[in-house]
């Protein structure tokens, strides 16, 4: 078989339903010189049927858990020299392939981050986590326009830029850490809004509560490697509270919402900031959360 051009990487971890439910979606985009390589974190569950499902795809096993292990464990055994990143509990929309090779028909120095739409899988009406991420989740176009990143679960890279940036590191929100190094490294980021997957929203509060908490702990492992690291992110923690005021407009005003919904993503808007700032105090202090 000729070397693949091009390599689709999907980390993965004992989620089955939506790993299979992305794959459905990608295979029947047509594959031609494209690798397809599934990274499993050494899920505790039968991968044979989905192996049997899916023979087009290739999986390996990365022990190490996180998705920056699997991701990296994707990367080095593929020789392809386009890398598209996936999430196993994305849906690329069905012209996300064809997009992903015409962003590498162009400047191999770009990282492309693309859009990433939300979706719910539970029935009307929305939860206050669903209500709260149908407005919040995946500002992919403010990431990269303003603050330097894009969500690695939608992104388009040459693997020359992989190999000048180095691998994704465990522990740290990869998504900021990598796309920085790779910009440091000499590499331009760009918004991408034809590239488009779709995430589900978190359903309910634990899912969301177990998402930002993992988000806070890798945030603070970028933060205290800073000057002043501990004390700026105190004061962030102090600004909490503020930023409930500021983003309460977007809920209020958001289009896709009902007035129950609305009440909900306030709610959990005030909730979740408040248990930000109480994880945030404690990691400034020295203590775990």
């Amino acid at each position: 078989m000729p070397a693949p051009d091009y390599a689709v990487i999907i980390p993965h971890f004992n989620d089955l339903e939506r790993l299979e439910r992305c794959l459905a979606a990608l295979v029947v985009q047509d594959l031609s010189g494209t690798e397809v390589v599934v990274a499993d974190n050494a899920s505790p569950v039968d991968m044979a049927p989905l192996q049997a499902t899916y023979p087009q795809v290739r999986f390996v096993t990365q022990p190490e858990r996180g998705a920056a292990a699997a991701r990296n464990k994707g990367v080095e055994v593929t020789t392809a020299l386009w890398i598209f990143l996936l999430d196993a509990d994305c849906v690329p929309s069905e012209g996300w392939l064809a997009r992903a090779r015409e962003i590498a028909t162009g400047d191999a120095n770009v990282v492309s981050g693309g859009r990433i739409e939300v979706f719910d899988e539970t029935p009307a009406p929305r939860s206050g986590a669903e209500a709260f991420e149908t407005v919040f989740a995946f500002d992919q176009e403010r990431y990269i326009r303003e603050d330097g990143f894009s969500v690695t679960a939608n992104l388009v890279a040459a693997r020359a830029i992989f190999e000048a940036t180095g691998p994704m590191v465990v522990g740290l929100s990869e998504d900021v850490d990598w796309c920085r190094r790779a910009v440091a490294a000499g590499a331009t980021l760009r918004y991408d809004p034809a590239l488009v997957v779709a995430h589900p929203t978190r359903p309910d509060w634990p899912a969301l509560q177990k998402k930002w908490r993992r988000m806070t702990e890798e945030g603070f492992g970028l933060a205290r490697a800073a000057p002043m690291g501990r004390v700026k992110w105190l004061l962030k923690a102090l600004l909490m509270p503020v930023s409930v005021a500021a983003h309460l407009p977007r809920i209020l005003r958001h289009g896709a919402l009902s007035g129950l919904e609305k009440r909900r993503a306030a709610g959990t808007l005030l909730r979740l900031r408040m248990q930000r700032m109480v994880w945030m105090i404690l990691q400034a202090a020295g203590r775990g959360i």
